[in-house]
Formats: structure tokens, C-alpha cells, sequence
């Protein structure tokens, strides 16, 4: 089990284990790290020279959401993760908008397929994933309308 671990362009997901575990899903690979998943997207954003409450408060400047808002964690490969329910829950996943392929319902659950073709089911409804990824999409879309202007 890892200490530590900074999100990267392989990254797909952040899953709670446990209050204290979580796995890491990469393209390639999976890692258990010790840590909640909302201090891996931290450290993660500090890693990047920010922090989880700054991203935050840009989400929010740039898109005015505020509830279980999507945020840039890394700016120059503009890697956007969002959370599945509020950050601050034990059960929170995080999603990297930019690896998924698709998304369907799957019973009362969704299920992501990733563009490397992992399937990861969720036990949340398909139409609040689908405005995670709206969400997601909304800032990504005003991210790059800015990069073109400057």
C-alpha cells in the first residue's frame, strides 16, 4: 500500500475503500493508498501548486457552481476530475471527465466505460452522473474558450 500518490495523465479514478483507504484506478494499473480519496485530489492540486480550495473557488468563479463542483486539478494537460457526491463524504468518488468513453445506466447504478475500455459501476443514478459530466464539460468548454482569447 502507497503512501502517497499524485493524479496524472494515466489516472481514471479515485474510489473510497475505507475511511482510511482508497484505490487508485489507472489506465494501466490500480494502487491502494492510504489515504481518504479527497485528501488524494488535495495534495494532488498541491502537487500542482494550488489546493483543493483554490481549484474549488475557480470552479466556482469561472462556472458559478458550488455544489459537488468538478475542478481542474492540473492546467496544462487540463486534467478535470469531479466528485460523485459531496467532497467532504467518505463515499466520494472521483472521475476524470477527460479519460471516460461512455456512460449508462446499469439497474439503478451507472456504469463509465473508460476510453482504454475499464468499466467502473457506480452506485449513483445515471442522471446525476450525467450532470457531473455536464458540469464537467461546462468547465472544460469555458477553460478552453479563455486559452483561445489569451
Amino acid at each position: 500500500m502507497l503512501q502517497n500518490y499524485e493524479i496524472n495523465n494515466e489516472t481514471l479514478a479515485i474510489i473510497p475503500i475505507s475511511n482510511t483507504v482508497s484505490k487508485v484506478i489507472e489506465e494501466r494499473e490500480e494502487f491502494l493508498i492510504s489515504k481518504r480519496t479527497f485528501e488524494i485530489i488535495d495534495e494532488s492540486c498541491k502537487f500542482f501548486g494550488s489546493s483543493y480550495k483554490g481549484r474549488y473557488e475557480g470552479t466556482k468563479y469561472l462556472t458559478g457552481l458550488s455544489y459537488k463542483a468538478p475542478i481542474v486539478v492540473e492546467e496544462t494537460k487540463d486534467i478535470i476530475f469531479f466528485p460523485t457526491t459531496s467532497p467532504r463524504m467518505e463515499t466520494c468518488n472521483w472521475i476524470c471527465l477527460n479519460k471516460i468513453l461512455k456512460y449508462q445506466r446499469e439497474g439503478h447504478n451507472s456504469k463509465i466505460i473508460f476510453k482504454n475500455g475499464i468499466e467502473l459501476v457506480l452506485d449513483m443514478s445515471y442522471s446525476s452522473l450525467e450532470n457531473q459530466i455536464m458540469r464537467s464539460t461546462l468547465l472544460e468548454s469555458i477553460k478552453r474558450d479563455r486559452k483561445k482569447v489569451h
